[in-house]
């Protein structure tokens, strides 16, 4: 295997020959350099995409910094290579290497794959082709490391199971220490790839594909998912942190300009809304909070190694955190001198206050995000985001009257239920936002709209349901782009087709890895950039599977279905699921889970953690009403 201090060199001679060589060199303020030779565990840390994303992913960070404060392990890391450098390195015959130390990613015990987002698998393949390693898990050998990954996209990993020897389901920080201990204990006694996978599974939140077979119908239904062995688990259940540890303080600080250049503090965890489109809402339950206290000292921190002048308060949910004015006025008071710029990502129209924009005066960078989702309250309704069209327009006064120009709202265009009346109130509400501008800062009063294409996602109530077509989708963007042609009004929508292939690998089974090394090998990588996607290599990728893709985007599941992820329990049931998916078509809404438990299962579930933790705050009240 070529040395580190050959792909130096080789570096060296290569760097200036790439668009950004800055992505390569590694170096970063508060990068961890631990020696190779007097640690026991290597493990590298990759996000399957370029530095300029994958650098402020806050999940990676927090692994990082856990790994690295263990005496006898090291964590490095390793992105996607962009399209120039992929070419000398496959020219040349480099494998990829790690940037701390540019030891090839082949000679590390473990990789850890974070996977936020789908478009991102046939970049994993790419990764783990440009590092000499076996893409498919039964091919791989004692020599080569363990590929674990986790991130919200795993939570149906059907898709990659043929590619990935472990997952890691739900929160990382303390799973990732039961990985290594496992790993630590069996490199130590000398045992194989399968003896220590074996241990794994019997790991709270690690599900291993190999010890898992499938059966289908006739029809392409999945009628069967059993574990091979008898100690094998039925179903995996997610790990879940009782009390969020410190916020990560010890930020890399990039080499060159990437996406998010901030103090990024998760000031909670999980949501209590219930949106019935929403993903991340639902897997991540219950809502764990940190304490105004503990967020302050961890910015003191974090601003005292990294010199960023922007704090951005993380959550699903971050106008919902039950101390959040509270929080502001204490971030202003300590640091008006500074002229730090507060970011609160993730408002609630519901739970925005006129307080909460006072006190982000001074932070005004570029425009204020809202998300109706959608503009009718009937659709609202059944989507179980109840608020009134007059509540957007009341916010988008107030934010404008405090000195923001422009306002950015989002939309999701083939919610279930909607017609196209549901669509002309999209531009009948944009308008009126519009107009509320136009009263304070007249021509200079901007609206930008983003309309995203809903994808029914695992693990939500609309889990069953079938996706719009692309024609249905392409038509309502058109009426979108016809009516908003407005002055004062910019509108940008996403991809249809990009859509179609959320759908596909989100809501796929184990058939899908043909699709996707299929599609790799065709020549698919960085799929997540328009620019780079290429819909037909997906088609043709399918048809060399024998797959049609319709069968996994447009069509309605039953409840009685056995979906590709049910062995997966994220902590909500597929009863309340159920119950919540008939609500739905009537319009009948579920409040805010703080006020009343709805039985979703995660406090029976999690009661034993409560217990071990007695004074955590949980944003879940007593009960059990269906």
């Amino acid at each position: 295997m070529i040395s580190p201090s050959e792909i130096e060199q080789w570096l060296d001679r290569n760097l200036m020959k790439v668009q950004k060589p800055g992505r390569y060199v590694g170096g970063e303020l508060n990068q961890v350099i631990k020696s190779w030779d007097k640690t026991f565990l290597h493990t590298a840390l990759i996000f399957p995409d370029i530095y300029d994303i994958g650098l402020p992913n806050l999940g990676l960070a927090i692994l990082y910094d856990e790994i690295n404060k263990r005496e006898n392990c090291l964590a490095e890391r390793a992105y996607a290579p962009w399209i120039d450098l992929e070419k000398l390195i496959r020219e040349d015959k480099i494998p990829l290497f790690s940037l701390e130390s540019r030891h090839p990613l082949a000679s590390f015990d473990l990789l850890g794959i974070t996977l936020p987002y789908e478009t991102i698998y046939t970049n994993t393949l790419n990764i783990l082709d440009l590092s000499g390693i076996p893409l498919h898990s039964k091919d791989r050998m004692d020599s080569h490391p363990l590929v674990v990954a986790g991130g919200n996209a795993t939570t149906n990993p059907e898709p990659m199971a043929e590619f990935i020897d472990a997952f890691a389901l739900g929160d990382g920080e303390e799973v990732i220490h039961d990985i290594l201990d496992v790993f630590i204990e069996g490199k130590k006694q000398v045992q194989d790839r399968v003896q220590i996978l074996k241990k794994l599974s019997r790991v709270d939140g690690i599900y291993i594909p190999r010890f898992y077979q499938t059966k289908y119908a006739v029809d392409g239904k999945l009628q069967d998912f059993q574990p091979v062995e008898a100690e094998i688990p039925k179903k995996i259940r997610k790990r879940i942190v009782a009390k969020l540890p410190p916020p990560e303080t010890r930020f890399l600080v990039p080499n060159i300009n990437v996406v998010h250049n901030r103090i990024a503090i998760e000031i909670m965890r999980g949501c209590t809304r219930g949106c019935r489109f929403c993903h991340a809402g639902m897997i991540n339950r219950p809502v764990r909070e940190r304490s105004v206290d503990e967020i302050i000292s961890g910015i003191d921190t974090a601003l005292s190694k990294t010199g960023f002048e922007e704090i951005a308060l993380l959550s699903l949910s971050s106008s919902d955190y039950s101390q959040i004015q509270t929080l502001i006025e204490q971030i202003r008071a300590r640091y008006i001198t500074k002229h730090l710029n507060i970011a609160l990502p993730s408002l609630r129209i519901e739970s925005v206050s006129v307080d909460i924009l006072d006190g982000l005066i001074g932070s005004r960078q570029g425009s204020f995000t809202l998300a109706p989702e959608a503009a009718s309250e009937k659709l609202r309704n059944r989507i179980n985001k109840p608020i009134s069209s007059q509540n957007v327009v009341d916010v988008a006064r107030e934010i404008y009257q405090r000195g923001w120009l422009a306002i950015k709202l989002y939309f999701l265009i083939g919610n279930p239920g909607e017609t196209m009346e549901d669509i002309h109130a999209i531009s009948q509400l944009c308008k009126q936002v519009l107009a509320e501008g136009k009263k304070v800062h007249k021509g200079r009063a901007n609206l930008h709209v983003a309309l995203s294409t809903f994808v029914p996602k695992p693990h939500t109530p609309f889990q069953w349901v079938a996706m719009d077509s692309l024609v249905q989708i392409q038509e309502k963007q058109q009426i979108m782009q016809k009516e908003l042609r407005v002055p004062g009004i910019r509108v940008n929508w996403t991809d249809p087709r990009e859509s179609m292939l959320e759908a596909w690998l989100s809501r796929g089974d184990r058939r899908m890895a043909e699709v996707i090394f299929n599609a790799w090998k065709n020549g698919a990588k960085f799929d997540a950039w328009q620019d780079q996607f290429r819909f037909s290599i997906w088609m043709e990728a399918f048809q060399e599977a024998g797959l049609d893709p319709e069968f996994y985007s447009h069509r309605e599941r039953s409840i009685e279905e056995i979906l590709p992820w049910d062995h997966i329990f994220m902590g909500v049931t597929r009863e309340f699921l159920a119950r919540d998916w008939e609500m739905s078509k009537t319009g009948k809404t579920r409040p805010d889970c703080r006020e009343q438990c709805y039985a979703c299962g995660i406090l029976p579930y999690f009661s034993s953690l409560r217990e071990e933790t007695p004074g955590v705050k949980w944003q879940c009240p007593e009960g059990n009403q269906a």
